[in-house]
């Protein structure tokens, strides 16, 4: 029996969309709060179980009878990592045998601005290495699918305006990650105790989206590498909440500085195949 959390969230869709392709969903569980919002898995003959990381009780009981477990981070930043220390926690009381996490495909973070939302991520990691559960840890790279979210809703019209530089990043679409979280669940002798780093093939910079976006739409997209303050006045003159105008910042600099610029095969391997190239996963992105 597989559980998988945060199933209700884009990645937990993608990853259960794959499994079901592999296996009976009969075999698959997923951890809800709320029973309506995964009635489509429940349609499918997915078996709900309601529970939430705050409520240890509550995970101990989703996990009776459970092998496996992909743990989706939780997006409660406060309490995620005693969140994800219940699920741990639960998961070892009930014997599972296999533990995947999604971790976060991120270095020097300790340097950056965003440290106390992505140092609960290696903690959590050092916690699963602690426990007693043979695990698998995925850092997953930026996902493809949140570029709209940097480079605006009129990206097309209006061109890139990020403070940026020269960042060069290995974007991967979130369909393409779930599948191989997917496919790591559903290996039958798993090399476990194993970190692997997943990103797109080739790192991509901020012209090479322009060039890519010009391609698919036809029209000239350009990237202007806007200074860091007068971004962050842009996006207040556009009455974007302070909360979010520094995470974005944040992300833009973590970019700027080199962070997310890990490259491997590992996606690639797990796969089976390469991944989508930059142009094909932004006309998917973009198509949506």
């Amino acid at each position: 029996m597989i559980l998988v959390t945060g199933a209700t969230g884009n990645l937990g869709i993608a990853a259960i969309n794959h499994l079901l392709t592999k296996v009976e969903p009969l075999n698959i569980a997923v951890l809800a709060r709320d029973r309506a919002k995964a009635a489509s898995f429940e349609e499918k003959g997915i078996d709900i179980r309601i529970g939430e990381y705050d409520d240890i009780n509550s995970l101990e009981t989703a996990m009776q009878g459970v092998d496996k477990v992909l743990l989706i981070s939780s997006n409660d930043h406060g309490k995620l990592l005693q969140q994800h220390k219940n699920v741990v926690d639960a998961a070892n009381k009930a014997g599972v045998n296999h533990l995947i996490y999604i971790g976060s495909a991120v270095q020097e973070f300790e340097s950056s601005t965003l440290h106390t939302m992505l140092e609960p991520h290696f903690q959590t990691e050092d916690y699963i290495k602690e426990s007693q559960i043979p695990y698998t840890i995925l850092r997953n790279t930026i996902y493809a699918d949140t570029l709209p979210m940097f480079l605006g809703e009129n990206v097309f019209d209006t061109g890139i305006y990020l403070p940026a530089g020269n960042a060069e990043v290995p974007f991967a679409l979130r369909r393409e990650l779930g599948e191989a979280a997917a496919n790591v669940i559903l290996q039958p002798n798993p090399n476990n105790n194993k970190t692997y780093v997943l990103t797109g093939s080739e790192p991509y910079s901020f012209e090479n989206l322009a060039e890519a976006l010009s391609e698919i739409s036809g029209k000239t997209v350009n990237y202007i590498n806007a200074d860091s303050k007068s971004f962050e006045e842009t996006l207040r003159g556009a009455s974007v909440p302070e909360y979010a105008i520094s995470v974005l910042s944040g992300y833009v600099t973590d970019m700027r500085e080199g962070r997310y610029n890990l490259l491997t095969n590992d996606l690639e391997s797990i796969l089976g195949r390469k991944p989508l190239s930059l142009r094909e996963a932004l006309k998917e992105v973009y198509s949506k």
